[in-house]
């Protein structure tokens, strides 16, 4: 008869302690990273943090949707103000001057880079991004993660319908609106729409057309810009749109990516939208083209370049060193040729990096995807003059929302071009005005 010792209840309680702090140690350090991605890019989003996840047992990144662009950004300011921060956050674009202006709640990544221990090397990232991104002196703010370039969408089938060639693609903005006249007459009930008009209709309209959004660089040189989009050329350009949407040719969808649910129904044949929309266009299985955004064969030195649209990611100070150490991993595994490619080629944003454009080029995939090439050349193929190096406000999102709020009031027939274009200056101007008050040149 053998005898089986039983452990006393102190050697039990040792014995768990020692398998608690096991599972302690073995515990992944949790990284939240708050996003704005949805349809195809928000499955894009899911697959990179589960493949970095699989990588490496350290860390393990969390995606968290938090609604739109400005809903995301407004997500993190309330988080941080409440102390529950993320550690990495999506901000568009808009929200650069926002972020750049809120000295100490941010880690500017070219420090998170140094102080995780990860390599760091500007110089390989396309310069119109990354500059965009990094404050005078060359220090990178944030991560260029989803950058993009808006480009215009086309139904073959609407082209074909009214006449149109499906491969000789409209240039100009005279061409685009006669080609959606010419599709609304054939039956179509919508010749054109646009996402985001503000983006695309007035900042980087003005870049593309190589005329001045703003004084001082469009805000890249100064804190107090004042607006110019009550010029000629944008007063033209809004008056056909008016025009356009009285006879049901052009129809408005709303201030951000709405507009896109009218390209994707087939209800409106042409769509200027972000080319980070093509993930999107492609799952809907339309027949479509791409082709580059039109300008106004009057503006001087036009096309010139588009301005980044798109996020980056940001990363909240006040985080362990650890977390720190996760994020920049994370960063670098982003950085990745294949992981920047892939993400290239599966929804339509810019690599970020050079090593990632040639091997997309290598591969073929250009050739395969007549199109999918044009807003890497529309960023990249002219060196930027001070009308095209980007825009940047200290509160672009309030300023966006005074302009389109005028341009609602002219799509609605209350006010002209001209009257909405002028007081969305002088109100913007009077809102960049305070907003500079006591805030430090970054």
């Amino acid at each position: 008869m053998s005898i089986v010792s039983r452990p006393t209840p102190l050697a039990r309680a040792l014995a768990l302690s020692v398998l608690a702090l096991a599972g302690t140690a073995q515990a992944a350090t949790e990284l939240q990273w708050w996003h704005a991605m949805t349809g195809a890019n928000n499955e894009v989003v899911e697959g990179l943090a589960k493949e970095f996840n699989a990588q490496q047992p350290d860390f393990k990144v969390v995606p968290v949707f938090k609604g739109t662009y400005p809903e995301t950004l407004n997500a993190g300011i309330a988080a941080f103000r409440a102390k529950q921060a993320p550690h990495i956050i999506q901000v568009f674009d808009v929200g650069t001057g926002v972020m750049m202006a809120a000295r100490g709640a941010v880690l500017p990544v070219a420090q998170v880079m140094r102080e995780g221990g990860e390599k760091f090397d500007a110089k390989a990232y396309l310069p119109g991004i990354v500059g965009y991104y990094s404050t005078r002196k060359g220090e990178l703010l944030s991560f260029p993660f989803n950058s993009s370039s808006p480009i215009t969408y086309y139904n073959r089938k609407a082209l074909a319908q009214a006449g149109l060639s499906t491969d000789k693609l409209p240039r100009t903005w005279p061409e685009v609106f006669e080609a959606a006249r010419k599709i609304k007459a054939s039956g179509w009930a919508c010749g054109l729409t646009t996402t985001w008009p503000t983006w695309i209709g007035l900042e980087n309209f003005a870049a593309w057309n190589n005329v001045s959004y703003a004084s001082d660089a469009n805000g890249l040189d100064s804190l107090t810009p004042k607006l110019r989009i009550d010029a000629p050329l944008f007063v033209e350009h809004w008056s056909t749109i008016a025009r356009l949407q009285k006879d049901g040719v052009f129809q408005y969808g709303g201030r951000t990516s709405e507009a896109k649910t009218k390209f994707l129904s087939g209800e409106c044949a042409i769509m200027t939208e972000s080319s980070g929309g093509l993930g999107d266009v492609i799952k809907s299985g339309i027949d479509h083209a791409t082709g580059p955004l039109p300008y106004w064969p009057q503006a001087k030195g036009a096309p010139q370049n588009t301005v980044p649209g798109g996020a980056s990611l940001w990363v909240f100070g006040g985080k362990s060193k650890a977390e720190v150490q996760g994020v920049a991993k994370f960063f670098a595994f982003l950085s990745r040729t294949e992981i920047q490619a892939r993400l290239h080629q599966k929804s339509g944003y810019l690599p970020v990096t050079w090593a990632a454009y040639e091997e997309t080029k290598k591969s073929g995939f250009y050739a395969q995807n007549p199109g999918r090439e044009q807003p890497i050349l529309q960023m990249t193929g002219q060196a930027p003059t001070e009308h095209s190096r980007g825009v940047r406000l200290v509160n672009l999102p309030a300023v966006r929302d005074i302009q389109n709020e005028e341009i609602e009031s002219l799509l609605a027939g209350k006010q002209d071009a001209a009257t909405a274009l002028r007081r969305a200056t002088t109100r913007a101007n009077a809102a960049i005005e305070m907003a500079a008050r006591g805030v430090a040149q970054p």
